[in-house]
């Protein structure tokens, strides 16, 4: 018989003595809504600077004018990654921000070949489909979305 190995092998279960056992729940379970948060925040933090590029010509961008398909790009960008990173209008806003990063793929990088890999497309396909899942599924516990809903 093989041996099993009790890390990976062990139902999803927490001990009864852990922190996620006094909250009466799974430690993944419990940390979710706070995982979410982070990823949210980390994708706006990651997409704000291609804004800066475009809109004010720094960190080694080339300034767009601003009544351009690059200028939205920028405005999409920038304001958008602020709107994420804080968790306003987080739904709507990832929406939006998956539709513009699937236009992004197919305008610059599916003309040069099928494969993400070869077309340098994959950063932007990731983005897609993580806004898409922000979409669905919110902000997350630390966002501006949830305290505003909080107040109310």
């Amino acid at each position: 018989m093989p041996q099993t190995n009790p890390t990976f092998d062990a139902p999803a279960q927490a001990p009864a003595n852990s922190l996620a056992g006094i909250s009466g729940g799974n430690t993944y379970t419990s940390w979710a809504p706070r995982l979410l948060s982070v990823l949210r925040i980390v994708l706006g933090f990651l997409l704000i600077p291609h804004g800066v590029q475009k809109l004010f010509g720094l960190m080694g961008g080339k300034q767009a004018d601003l009544v351009s398909l690059m200028g939205l790009a920028g405005v999409l960008e920038f304001f958008g990654g602020i709107l994420i990173l804080v968790g306003l209008f987080t739904r709507p806003v990832a929406f939006v921000l998956s539709g513009f990063t699937a236009a992004a793929y197919f305008m610059a990088h599916a003309p040069q070949g099928f494969w993400p890999l070869l077309n340098r497309g994959e950063l932007a396909v990731a983005y897609c489909f993580v806004y898409l899942y922000l979409s669905a599924a919110g902000g997350g516990e630390w966002s501006l979305d949830r305290l505003l809903r909080s107040r109310s």
